[in-house]
């Protein structure tokens, strides 16, 4: 197969400057102004979005979404033959609507959630999840785990607080869709609610792949020999039976990852990073057990998926794009007929591309791309013959508009936060800067608008994200942190740390056995970089971080480095021992990282604390337990230091259970950073 390449023709769009399609009337309240421009209020950030979780049905008939109201979201479906007409709403008297997709044309499937207090010896406060199906309507709800046949009691009362995932929706099937559940793979019919099992639980198992005609060829295996744990890749062979082709090692964070299948049933698609520091697409001989050729490969950034078209018909087995792991996932079209449509929703859009210069962590050698640094599209759903298609386009400073385009017409829909005005956020851009050890340490750094608060320099806070095997983008930020810090006049600087993922392997392997030490340094070396440029006041600079980057808090509690005012950290690890056996819920994530976690440990510390500090977390966080927060805010009282603390109630590890909750979260970091942080804010 030749390497894809990218076709060069540009669609032409007719733009249709149409009100919007769905009302806005539960909005949260636009704050009052006058000439200048207002930080939007706590209670605008905390909002659910307007509108959310768009779908296209696969015939294009029909289109889903969530509409917010109050502390609860309903689900909106119109026809798309005319959009003005009044929509379906589908609500939900008991749990709380999280999401809505299109499994068929005519059934939805939907996310649901609610607190669940689990009696285990002791109850254990978490919250319970359900994926259920219903007709467009919402007259007739079936849930799948009710097609599952228990085998024993236990299994019984498992299957009762459990809920499946879509392996593969079968899009040239419309009855039937393939669901997992505790490694057991069933064929599903979504009218009867009635399914057989067509693959039994294995421990081991932790993931399937399909392939074009919804057939399962591949399992991924986790188990452990003599050179430590690793995921094994199994093909399935001609008499059903499972062969073994690859070994990937967790220790050297080897990927092979089955993305697809070609039309040639002998030819799978994998993503692989062996021998490379950046993973790439090959296509895999199975007979031959082989890699063949890149088909693939961004120079600077993991390749991370591929989506080919699985309807039937002329384009059947195509691939439409590849994404990768840019500032912010990026989607690279394939198709020329993909392209020339993406394209032409960027010029309608004003979406523009232009040269951003990028160091790779792993040569420290930078080279300039051309990216859409500010604003972006992102294409949300579409039919399965693309003749409707939803967008949304916006930028980090800007939630954006959504958009539809149908019958070659180009319609703005509306606003997901009307409420939230771009001009009183702030721009954030890729930086990079030296650790101290040369080591290049990509990061975001986010200023609050000069127009507003003049040129700098300014508070600021570093803030570094969960994980650590995670990262920031370049994106539009929901957890509504970073724009409630930038539209309050400080700066908020984002460190991709060693340990973060997406970079390449040479800084992710950087992180293993530093947490609070050399990864440390990373973001503290990041604070010395914002003085040096003029961007933040010496003395005026806070640390927050929520999980892993609430460790992160905690050791700038222990080791401030003559650098931080103050830190905060929300539901932080503050016991190494506990989170190497019980923070990861995934087993196999837990052992994947357990030897990876060594280093500073804040609870053996803890008195040391030589700042101030706010430490929250919520009472249903069983990601990392409430346990944590306690043990190390009883200890570090015994430091002198005034260390406030706030136990927020049924608040769990992230999204926030009510609008109210998350103000709450949002209103103890505002206030701490403006009249705490030792009394006279930062």
């Amino acid at each position: 197969m030749k390497r894809f390449t990218s076709a060069s023709v540009a669609a032409i769009l007719a733009v249709t400057c149409a009100g919007p399609a769905f009302a806005q009337s539960d909005a949260a309240p636009v704050p009052a102004t006058s000439s200048a421009v207002l930080p939007p209020s706590i209670e605008a950030l905390a909002a659910f979005p307007v509108m959310s979780s768009f779908a296209v049905s696969p015939d294009g008939k029909h289109i889903a979404a969530l509409q917010a109201r109050g502390e609860d979201q309903v689900i909106l479906v119109w026809e798309t033959a005319d959009l003005s007409k009044d929509p379906t709403v589908i609500g939900s008297a008991q749990m709380k609507i999280r999401g809505v997709t299109f499994v068929k044309n005519d059934v939805l499937g939907v996310s649901m959630w609610q607190p669940y207090d689990a009696a285990r010896g002791t109850v254990i406060k978490t919250f319970l999840s359900k994926f259920l199906l219903t007709d467009l309507q919402g007259r007739s709800w079936k849930d799948p785990v009710n097609s599952f046949r228990p085998q024993s009691r236990q299994e019984e009362e498992f299957l009762k607080i459990s809920t499946p995932s879509v392996l593969d929706t079968l899009p040239n099937d419309p009855d039937h869709i393939l669901i997992t559940l505790n490694s057991d793979v069933l064929r599903l019919n979504v009218r009867s609610n009635r399914a057989e099992r067509v693959m039994r639980a294995n421990e081991r198992v932790i993931g399937y792949a399909t392939d074009l005609n919804g057939d399962i060829r591949v399992r991924s295996i986790a188990n452990r020999d003599g050179d430590g744990l690793y995921v094994a890749s199994q093909f399935r062979n001609a008499s059903g039976g499972w062969d073994e082709h690859i070994r990937s090692y967790i220790k050297n964070r080897e990927v092979f990852s089955v993305i697809g299948f070609s039309t040639d049933p002998n030819i799978a698609y994998v993503i692989s990073n062996r021998g490379r520091d950046k993973s790439a697409v090959y296509e895999y001989d199975i007979a031959r057990r082989q890699l063949g050729e890149v088909v693939f490969e961004h120079p600077l950034f993991d390749t991370t998926s591929m989506a080919i078209n699985r309807v039937s018909g002329p384009n059947f087995g195509e691939v439409r794009a590849v994404s990768y792991q840019g500032p912010r996932t990026t989607e690279f079209p394939i198709a020329p007929s993909y392209e020339a449509l993406v394209t032409g929703l960027e010029q309608a859009l004003d979406i523009a591309r232009t040269p951003l210069a990028v160091t790779d962590p792993a040569t420290g050698q930078t080279r300039n791309i051309s990216y859409a640094s500010d604003r972006y599209l992102r294409i949300v759903a579409a039919s399965q013959d693309w003749n409707t298609v939803v967008v949304w386009a916006g930028a980090s400073d800007d939630p954006g508009t959504y958009h539809i385009f149908q019958n070659g017409q180009l319609t703005a829909l509306g606003s997901p936060y009307p409420q939230i005005k771009p001009e009183s956020i702030g721009k954030t851009e890729l930086v990079y800067y030296k650790a101290r050890d040369g080591l290049d340490i990509p990061a975001f750094l986010s200023k609050p608008p000069a127009d507003i608060y003049g040129p700098g320099p300014y508070p600021a806070v570093i803030m570094p994200h969960g994980g650590p095997w995670a990262r920031d983008e370049l994106t539009w930020d929901s957890s509504s942190w970073r724009a409630m810090m930038t539209s309050r006049g400080y700066a908020v600087l984002q460190p991709q740390y060693r340990g973060s993922d997406g970079w390449g392997q040479r800084l992710w392997l950087a992180g293993d056995n530093e947490w609070g030490q050399k990864m440390q340094d990373d973001k503290d070396d990041g604070a010395r970089w914002l003085i040096e440029q003029g961007v933040a006041e010496p003395e005026r600079i806070a640390m927050f971080g929520f999980s892993y980057g609430g460790y992160a808090a905690m050791v700038a509690g222990i080791r401030p480095e003559g650098l931080y005012k103050c830190a905060i950290a929300g539901a932080g690890v503050s016991d190494l021992g506990r989170i190497r056996s019980s923070l990861f819920q995934n087993p196999y994530t837990r052992e994947a990282q357990r030897e990876t976690v060594n280093g500073l440990n804040p609870i053996a510390r803890a008195n040391e604390v030589s700042i101030p500090m706010m430490v929250f977390t919520g009472d249903r966080d069983q990601t990392v337990p409430q346990e944590h927060s306690d043990l190390f805010v009883s200890r570090a009282r015994s430091s002198g230091q005034p260390i406030d603390y706030h136990l927020i109630k049924d608040y769990g590890h992230g999204p926030a259970w009510t609008r109210t909750i998350m103000a709450e979260q949002l209103a103890h970091i505002d206030d701490y950073l403006k009249t705490g942080c030792g009394g006279s804010g930062l």
